[in-house]
């Protein structure tokens, strides 16, 4: 890996990061907080939240077995895949190196950040080349993106080809492991420590059964994690969410038993599923969802909307022509899906 300072743009190098007033007095225990020009009327969310949200990552930190000054928290995944184009990519002049097809958001920062994104296709069973995806960089790149288990695929890749990719690059690689809690392969989060151009996203989104909150987890080395603790705005996670993530984390048994339930359905319905006259082909599947090649994508994914039933049409991503994705619900939904597929015609 270059050093860190030569990968890093320099303006956000010589930075100097906003001075919130929860993080002047921190660690300070006082009664009487008349520094913020907030209204001193207590509601319960009249004062600003914890720009750094120490309670929660508390409460994170041994549940993933990573450091509490290894975890950056954003507001969703979507801010911890943003800030690392604000802090590393000249606009109009570095580019990233992406998997395709894989989760949208990458192409979509990139290009709003000026920055150019290449694409490498996965192969014919939705793998890539390690040698491929360092073949498509050059001195300008700054930032590979490897989201495993990939979206829309939901295969996990193999850990040799991500540790030849982060052994070879010399800049920043990110692995996305949103769907990582559904998976059997070893987190790359355990390895922060060994990589120090490592970067691992995870998310509250999916196993963690809170969407609606919008909080992503960033791993990465101290360094990084000061980088984006630098760049982000001063209150990123608001106090609403961070007091509901603290009740999530407070009932860990109620979190498992979701997420064996979700892999339990997993299996029953991509058996009934490949019973199905419709089916061509399902993809093997490391998330809480599957590919599926059908036979009419767009005829059965209408005919779905209007039986109330909503899956994702893939029919126009690349390689994914003809398939469907179909997530994971309950015993209900997936019953009903099924119901609705077999009287298909």
């Amino acid at each position: 890996m270059k050093k860190l300072q030569d990968l890093v743009r320099p303006n956000i190098w010589a930075l100097k990061p906003y001075s919130c007033a929860r993080d002047e007095f921190k660690g300070v225990k006082a009664d009487v907080h008349i520094d913020a020009n907030e209204n001193p009327y207590d509601n319960n969310v009249n004062r600003y939240p914890d720009p750094l949200q120490d309670k929660v990552k508390a409460m994170i930190s041994p549940l993933k077995n990573v450091p509490v000054e290894n975890i950056f928290l954003g507001n969703g995944s979507d801010e911890a895949i943003d800030l690392p184009f604000r802090i590393f990519c000249r606009p109009g002049k570095d580019n990233v190196v992406a998997i395709e097809p894989t989760y949208g958001m990458y192409q979509v920062c990139a290009e709003t950040n000026d920055v150019e994104y290449r694409k490498v296709l996965l192969d014919e069973n939705y793998n890539f080349s390690p040698d491929a995806l360092l073949s498509a960089c050059d001195e300008n790149t700054k930032i590979i993106f490897i989201c495993s288990p990939n979206n829309p695929t939901g295969n996990a890749f193999p850990r040799e080809n991500i540790e030849k990719v982060l052994n070879e690059f010399q800049g920043i690689v990110i692995v996305d492991e949103a769907y990582a809690d559904f998976s059997p392969q070893r987190s790359f989060r355990q390895d922060i420590n060994k990589y120090p151009n490592l970067i691992v996203l995870n998310t509250f989104s999916k196993a963690w059964g809170a969407a609606g909150i919008r909080l992503g987890m960033a791993f990465a080395s101290t360094d990084i994690i000061g980088l984006f603790n630098k760049v982000k705005y001063p209150y990123n996670v608001n106090i609403l969410t961070q007091k509901k993530a603290i009740e999530i984390l407070s009932d860990l048994p109620l979190l498992q038993r979701h997420i064996s339930m979700i892999l339990d359905e997993r299996e029953t319905l991509k058996r009934a599923f490949e019973t199905l006259p419709i089916c061509e082909k399902l993809y093997p599947t490391d998330a809480n969802f599957f590919l599926a090649k059908v036979t009419d994508a767009d005829k059965i994914y209408h005919y779905l909307v209007e039986k109330g039933i909503i899956v994702r049409n893939r029919n126009r991503v690349t390689l994914c022509q003809g398939c469907l994705r179909i997530t994971i619900g309950t015993k209900d939904e997936n019953t009903k899906l099924l119901s609705a597929l077999r009287q298909y015609k």
